[in-house]
């Protein structure tokens, strides 16, 4: 059974922005609950809405943080 969003959770992705989204999709360790049942489901769907607003913003954010992390 998966676990409720929580309120912070909610807060966090709702008020990050595409860089901060990006980075913990990226960084964040295997089994982190962030990414877990309905609050993975609302997290990815709301990073690829923000994909889907600004493409180049979430290209050069991408970009970036691919650049940090090698």
């Amino acid at each position: 059974m998966s676990t409720p969003m929580t309120v912070d959770e909610k807060k966090w992705i709702d008020e990050a922005d595409i860089e901060a989204l990006l980075r913990k999709w990226r960084t964040a360790p295997i089994g982190d609950p962030m990414f877990e049942g309905s609050t993975g489901q609302y997290y990815s769907g709301f990073l690829a809405g923000k994909r889907d607003k600004d493409p180049a913003a979430y290209t050069a954010a991408s970009k970036k943080i691919m650049r940090e992390i090698r």
